[in-house]
Formats: C-alpha cells, sequence, structure tokens
C-alpha cells in the first residue's frame, strides 16, 4: 500500500557523540578522508552498506550500537578531535584573510542551478553542476567569503538504468530533505524562513530554504515544495532541467529573484555580510540583477543608477559554447512574469526587457535570451578556457556591433578541480607520506628520481585499476539483472575487464556533438583493438542523455549494443546511472582519458583534469582545456579536421585518427615494458603530467584568478560608485546618458598620414594625424585610436594593435585634431584606421558602451 505522506526520523546521539551531527551536516567529510574515517572505524560494514553518506549512516546505527560507542572513550576522544579540526578549519584564517588587496569583498555571491557537492546531495547532472560543487569547496579552502545560491530539487536529475534492449530508462525517486545533509533556515521563532514572488494571475510562489554547509561555504537552495503553494507552485523545484517554457521560466526567477531574496533573509538570520560582488555561473541565474535594480530603485534610485552599480558588480560565467545551450523564453511571457513580479511598479518593465531581447544581428526581437541578459548586465564576464573564451567572443560578437571580435568583453579563466575530492586516498595517502607540502603543491615530488620510484608508482596505477574493474563488474552485474538477466548467465562478469589491461575512460553527458560512440565509427577495427591477443584495450564507459534528448539516447543504446555482444563484452562495459559516487572509482582506474567532442563545442572539459591528477594521460582533440595546456608528454591529441563541413565524414577521418593514435602510440606506448614488467617510457609521461598539469588543474588556482580577477575589482568598482550615497553611479549614469545622446554627431572627418617613404622598412615611425567632430563632448569623454596591423586579402586587420592618439589641436565648429606614431615591427602587409570610443575611469571594457565612430 502506498504512503500518502513520507519523513525521515532522524537519530538522537548520546551527548558523547553528538558532535557526530555536525560533522555529517558540514560537507566538509566528502573531501576530508580524516572525517570519513571517524565514521567508518565506528562501524566499517553499516557505513558501506550506506555508500559513505554520513547522515544515512547515523539513521542506519541502532541505538544498542550508539550506547556501546558512547561508552567507548577512543571513539569519543576521535569525534571531539574531527569536531576540534572542523571548527580550526571554518573559524582560522587562510589564503584570503591574508590578502593585502584594500578592497576584498566580505562576501559574493555564488549563482547556479546545479550544484555537484557529493553524491550524497545529488542536485547536479553533469560539468556544469560538479564544477559549481568545486567552486565552492577551493572557496572554503581558501577561506574566500563565498555563499552559494541554488535550488532543491525534489526528484534531483534523474537516475538511468537500461531496459531488457539497452535502451536508457529514467525513474525519479523523490528525496526527503530531512535525510539530506542540510538544514531548514528558521526565523527566531522557529518557523521555516520563507521567500515570496508573485506570479501572474494572482498566484503566490513560496519558497523555503535549506543551507548545505560547505565547509565555511554556505549554500542556499530554495525549495518550493511548502504547503503555501499552490500544486503548480510546488512542482517549481521538482527536477533539474526537467521543465521548459513558463515552468523553466518560473525555476529561473525562483532562482534569481528567489535567491536574492533568501540571501538577504540568511543575512538578516545569522548576521553575515551582505554581498558586495554576484556571481552568476551561466544565465540561469540571471534575474538576479533584476532585483537588486529593484532594490536599489525601491530605495530612491534612479534606474539608470542602479544598473550602473548592478552591472559594477556582477560577475557573468558562460559555459556553453553553443547558441542551442542558452535558454531562451518569449518576450511576452516574461514581461508578463515581470509585471506580477514589480508589485509596487517600480521598474520600467520597457527597459528590463530590453536587457535580454534579442535585437542584435540575428537575433530573434520577439525571444528574451538569458544569456544575453547575463552580459549586460556584468561589468564583466568569462569563459571557461582560453579557447572557449575566443568562441564567446565570435559567438556574442553581434552585441558589440562595430568591434572586432577579439575585442568582445569576455575574458576567461580556465577551470580547475578540487583535488581532494578527486583525487583517490591511495594517491593522497602516499603523497603525503613521502612529500613536502611544497613539493606536492608544485608537482615537483613527482619527479624521476623522487621518493616515488617507477616500480611503486606502477603498482599504485595497477590498485586503482584493479578498484575500477570490481566495482565495474558489480555495475555490470546489477545492470544485467534489472535488464532481466538470470544469475547463473551472468558468470561472464566475473572475467570482464582486467587489472592488467590498458584501460580507456570515456563518461560525460551525451548530447551528440560529444559523440559517445564516434570509437565505434568502424567496429571491426575497433574490435579488433579491444580483443588484440598480445595488447589488448578495455574501454569503461558511462553517460546519460538528457530524458528529451532523443538523438543522444539513441548513441546510448547504440553504445551499449556493441557492448552487449559476445565476442566483446569483456573489453567493454557501459556502466548506467553515471554520478559522482562512480567517477570517484572511474578517474583514477583509467589509464588513459577519452574525448572526442567536435571542436571547438567543448567549452572546457574538467573530468580529464581529475584523471590528470590520479596519474591518467588524456586522449583527445583540441578543445576545452587540452587545447591550452596539452603538449607532447602529457598525452595525445586526436587530429581535427576542422575544415570539413559534411559531418559524416568528418566522423570518418576523425574516428580514423584515433584509431590510428591507438594503434601507433598509446598501445606501444603501454606494452613497452622492461625487464621487471615496467612501461618506463608512459610512467615518465605518468610524472610529467603530474608536474606539469598537478598545480595547473587545482580549482583553488581557479578560485584565486576569480579572486584577483574579477572579484576583487568588481568589489572596488562598486564601491567607489555605491559612495556617498551613489554619487558614483549617479555621475556615471549621467554621463552614459549624455554620450549616448551625444553619439550620432561623433564622427572621424579625415586621416592622413606621414613619415614613411614609398618603401616603409622595419623600425619606420608612421605618424597619423585624424581630424575628428565630437559635438556635444569633449575630448575628455573620447579616446581617439589609431588601430593598426597585418592585413588579409579583404583588407581586414588580421591582427589589431592600437596606439592612442593625443590632441593636437582644436577648430571651429566642435572640431579637433589628434596625432600620434606607429612603430613598424613587422614585415608584411600593413594597415590601419581610426576610431573614436567613450572613454570613462569606470568602463571594464573599450566595448562597455557599445558606442565606437570608425573612419570609412
Amino acid at each position: 500500500m502506498r504512503a500518502i505522506r513520507r519523513f525521515t526520523v532522524r537519530t538522537v546521539l548520546p551527548p558523547s557523540l553528538a558532535g557526530l551531527e555536525e560533522l555529517a551536516h558540514n560537507l566538509r567529510w566528502s573531501w576530508h578522508p580524516g572525517t570519513r574515517a571517524v565514521f567508518e572505524d565506528l562501524d566499517a560494514a553499516v557505513w558501506e552498506q550506506v555508500g559513505g553518506d554520513p547522515v544515512a549512516f547515523l539513521g542506519a546505527l541502532g541505538r544498542e550500537r550508539l550506547d556501546e560507542l558512547a561508552a567507548d572513550e577512543s571513539h569519543v576522544a576521535r569525534v571531539r578531535a574531527a569536531i576540534a579540526d572542523l571548527r580550526a578549519y571554518v573559524e582560522q584564517p587562510r589564503w584570503y584573510q591574508r590578502q593585502a588587496a584594500p578592497t576584498m569583498p566580505a562576501s559574493i555571491a555564488y549563482f547556479s542551478p546545479e550544484f555537484g557537492v557529493a553524491a550524497a546531495l545529488p542536485q547536479y547532472s553533469g560539468g556544469l553542476g560538479v564544477l559549481a560543487g568545486d567552486h565552492l569547496k577551493a572557496a572554503s579552502d581558501l577561506g574566500v567569503p563565498v555563499v552559494g545560491v541554488g535550488l532543491l530539487y525534489r526528484a534531483g536529475y534523474f537516475r538511468q538504468a537500461l531496459d531488457r534492449s539497452g535502451c536508457q530508462v529514467e525513474t525519479y525517486p523523490v528525496l526527503d530533505p530531512d535525510g539530506l545533509p542540510l538544514s531548514l533556515l528558521r526565523e527566531p521563532d522557529g518557523s521555516p524562513a520563507l521567500v515570496d514572488l508573485t506570479l501572474p494571475g494572482g498566484r503566490a510562489l513560496h519558497a523555503q530554504v535549506w543551507v548545505a554547509q560547505v565547509g565555511r561555504v554556505p549554500l542556499l537552495l530554495l525549495d518550493s515544495d511548502v504547503p503555501a503553494n499552490d500544486d503548480a507552485a510546488r512542482a517549481v523545484t521538482d527536477r533539474l532541467y526537467g521543465g521548459a517554457g513558463t515552468h523553466r521560466l518560473e525555476q529561473e526567477l525562483l532562482l534569481g529573484v528567489g535567491g536574492v531574496r533568501a540571501l538577504r533573509t540568511h543575512a538578516r538570520l545569522t548576521g553575515g555580510a551582505a554581498p558586495d560582488v554576484f556571481h552568476t555561473n551561466e544565465g540561469h541565474a540571471g534575474f538576479l540583477g533584476v532585483e537588486r535594480i529593484r532594490e536599489l530603485v525601491a530605495d530612491g534610485a534612479s534606474f539608470a543608477t542602479a544598473l550602473e552599480l548592478v552591472r559594477a558588480t556582477t560577475v557573468f560565467t558562460t559555459h556553453t559554447p553553443v547558441p542551442a545551450g542558452i535558454d531562451r523564453f518569449q518576450r511576452r511571457d516574461v514581461e508578463q512574469y515581470l509585471g506580477a513580479l514589480d508589485v509596487a511598479a517600480t521598474l520600467p518593465v520597457a527597459d528590463v526587457l530590453a536587457l535580454g531581447t534579442e535585437d542584435h544581428p540575428g537575433g530573434d526581437p520577439r525571444l528574451f535570451n538569458m544569456a544575453v541578459m547575463g552580459l549586460r548586465l556584468a561589468g564583466r564576464a568569462n569563459g571557461v578556457s582560453r579557447l572557449h573564451g575566443r568562441v564567446s567572443r565570435e559567438m556574442f560578437a553581434g552585441l558589440w556591433p562595430g568591434f572586432d571580435a577579439q575585442e568582445v568583453p569576455i575574458g576567461s579563466i580556465t577551470n580547475g578541480v578540487h583535488a581532494p575530492t578527486w583525487v583517490a586516498p591511495e594517491v593522497t595517502a602516499l603523497a603525503a607520506r613521502r612529500m613536502t607540502a611544497h613539493d606536492l603543491a608544485t608537482g615537483a615530488g613527482w619527479e624521476a628520481g623522487g621518493t616515488i620510484g617507477d616500480r611503486e608508482l606502477w603498482e599504485l596505477r595497477r590498485r586503482l585499476r584493479s578498484r575500477l574493474v570490481e566495482d565495474a563488474r558489480r555495475r555490470v552485474r546489477a545492470s544485467w539483472l534489472r535488464r532481466g538477466a538470470q544469475p547463473g548467465d551472468l558468470r561472464w562478469v566475473d572475467d570482464a575487464l582486467s587489472p592488467d589491461v590498458l584501460t580507456i575512460g570515456f563518461a560525460r553527458r551525451v548530447p551528440t556533438y560529444k559523440r559517445l560512440t564516434l570509437m565505434l565509427t568502424d567496429p571491426d577495427r575497433f574490435a579488433a583493438l579491444l580483443l588484440d591477443p598480445q595488447r589488448p584495450v578495455q574501454v569503461v564507459v558511462a553517460g546519460k542523455a538528457h530524458p528529451d534528448d532523443e538523438p543522444g539516447k539513441r548513441l546510448v543504446a547504440e553504445l551499449v549494443a556493441f557492448a552487449d555482444r559476445h565476442d566483446v563484452r569483456h573489453r567493454i562495459v557501459f556502466l548506467p546511472d553515471y554520478d559522482m559516487g562512480m567517477a570517484g572509482t572511474l578517474y583514477p582506474g583509467c589509464d588513459v582519458w577519452l574525448n572526442n567532442p567536435l571542436r571547438p563545442l567543448e567549452a572546457c572539459g574538467t573530468s580529464g583534469m581529475k584523471v590528470a591528477l590520479n596519474g591518467g594521460l588524456n586522449l583527445s582533440v583540441l578543445d576545452g582545456w587540452w587545447d591550452e595546456w596539452h603538449d607532447d608528454d602529457n598525452g595525445w591529441v586526436i587530429p581535427s579536421a576542422d575544415g570539413v563541413d559534411d559531418p559524416d565524414v568528418r566522423d570518418e577521418v576523425e574516428a580514423a585518427s584515433l584509431y590510428d593514435v591507438l594503434e601507433q602510440q598509446v598501445v606501444p606506448t603501454y606494452y613497452d615494458r622492461d625487464a621487471d614488467d615496467v612501461p618506463r617510457r608512459w610512467l615518465a609521461m605518468v610524472r610529467h603530467t603530474l608536474v606539469t598539469l598537478g598545480p595547473k588543474v587545482q580549482a583553488t588556482r581557479m578560485v584565486a584568478d576569480y579572486v584577483a580577477h574579477l572579484y576583487v575589482p568588481a568589489a572596488a568598482a562598486g564601491a567607489t560608485l555605491a559612495a556617498d550615497d551613489l554619487a558614483g553611479a549617479i555621475a556615471l549614469a549621467d554621463w552614459r546618458a549624455r554620450v549616448h545622446k551625444a553619439w550620432p554627431h561623433v564622427g572621424v572627418d579625415h586621416v592622413d598620414s606621414a613619415g614613411v617613404g614609398t618603401s616603409p622598412q622595419v623600425g619606420d615611425r608612421l605618424h597619423v594625424l585624424a581630424w575628428v567632430a565630437l559635438g556635444d563632448l569633449t575630448p575628455d569623454d573620447v579616446q581617439v585610436q589609431a588601430l593598426h596591423g597585418p592585413v588579409g586579402p579583404d583588407e581586414e586587420l588580421a591582427e589589431i594593435h592600437v596606439t592612442e592618439l593625443t590632441l593636437d589641436d582644436t577648430y571651429e565648429a566642435d572640431r579637433y585634431g589628434y596625432a600620434g606614431d606607429v612603430e613598424l615591427t613587422a614585415t608584411g602587409p600593413f594597415g590601419y584606421t581610426v576610431r573614436v570610443v567613450p572613454r570613462h575611469e569606470a568602463l571594464t571594457s573599450v566595448a562597455s558602451t557599445g558606442l565606437v565612430a570608425t573612419a570609412s
């Protein structure tokens, strides 16, 4: 009989073990081996039974067992020591507190639609969420005062299984927040703290706020499944990426608008600092800027003034390299929701709609684009690898007409991964025993001739591979039983995979551009690699296709059908329900990590970083992070057929390249052994990877980059604009309005040059003269620039260099003369032009205003 309601009954701990509750509800345990060991040593069998989830572990211990443990002074002492260690970690100064910048933000709000902190808190679908979780954990380790903001999805993403025919099937088990490492934010009277949004038609959307403590970082998760809501409102936070249309719009309004209100409530109830900087991880949370503007307008600021302050203190990170990955809503729907939300009618709705309207060339003005709004509301924006930054500048160049793509104000900070989470315990323990903190941080401890010899390193790699083989066999058996196989028919699983065979991993979400089945393009050639009698290869594959992505689900079925073949099923397996728990064994156990997306559609791709930190090597097309950090000794490159337009032909060409690299480079290197059966060249590549990539791929490096290049400048800009009752923001808004009004009368009247003869040479100096009209503006409002560099056959500047021209003369009718010298530094075709752009000390980019007047 089905229950009409469910809830979780929590254990009452003996007083001497009460600290276990605090340890279980701070997710630091997910990356701190010492804390996990405290729980495991209380009862190893129960710990394994609950999958290493401390909350479930405490619930599984009976009263009698708890009383026994409470009477054991050694266990009590360990719990007390672990609590002391946690509190010291949370309270004592760390890296951030030792920084000397004058305007270090007191608080940074980090918004994301998903957070992958631990398998015990399944609120993620893939890379975006895991990156967000790693961002919070690294911020905690560094002491950066971040507050995370997201939604609590009652069914998470989805659980994946295979049916009898090998097709993906989805289930949505309901999560009980009381059984998760969460606490409910409460008012002083004990009632749940609620945030409220008004919806069209007089409806209301209420949400309570759950707090996940991620080390030092609180993560606020809004939950609309509360009695005060109607059924539709309760379902707003039902599933991650599970809805479309107005359902998705309501989720993103709750995340952005409700998230800001949750931050205000959390600060009021805890005494925490109000955020100085707001960071939106992808466009899903973009409405946070609208809510912040509404707050300021309600306090008396003009819309333009509020926009300047919000823009200066907002950071926007884009993760998608394709327009199809961006949420877009009907403009009329957004207008309707904005009208309902702004009960006091404080906002000019047309101005708000203009922030996200696709009014750029190639856009659809009927649509409201969340990435467009994110960029227009952010003073600082970035992609997540150097290549992705370039792709993003090209993709969004239409928002800044008149500027070259390289000048589009989108930078890049390459992602990183949280090493304590993703490095196998065996690797961590060995490094801790043998290396100094400096050698570990720099990677120098892994260099040849160090304290860890080749035989020991090779044995470590074999142990990690063996653990993966055991876990994969268990998962394969469970999957086949679910598909209807009889236990007696699964004896072959005992011999599936081998700890002594070259192991390749491939695991990720399954959109078509990631090409799950590229390896199957020539199935006979691929099977020959797997079944080679002297030098076999084995492949472990995992990945989820979105429930609505039928092409992606067909790829899963195709891969499973191949893996089901009797002749190869001991050499290739598909593991259903890819999650952080599986990844913890998969990444360390693979010798090679395969990545073969369509270049340049992989924004970053951090899974290969995690493998590298465990001594694995990468085999990838030059995309994402691999494009900037690969070399000849940390893995292999799959050549890309970038100029081939036919997708089928391109797949054939790149698959052939993949097979060639495997046959001619990867496999021979792995199986080339010395007299001691040790692959010296392979291990040299492993060491090189750990030495060179280890320090680069760290999430602490990534977060430190955000602090230095985005958070601190944004906080400084915000402080300047907010001082003296928003005097700076008011002045900047007035200046921007004046410049926009006057700009139609700004132009370059004439350009001339001198100083070079008919045969210019390297080292000559070109003297550029320009006469410009400024209308109602003054020379203080603008900068006149000479743009110069090599030119292509179409006369376009292939590489832009900028030289500022100085005011040389003043004429009647608002005309001015400018001049400057350009040194010729390279041979070949050379060209130049002159332009006028607005200038203000508060602008973060020459393209910030979107205004430019170029010589014609």
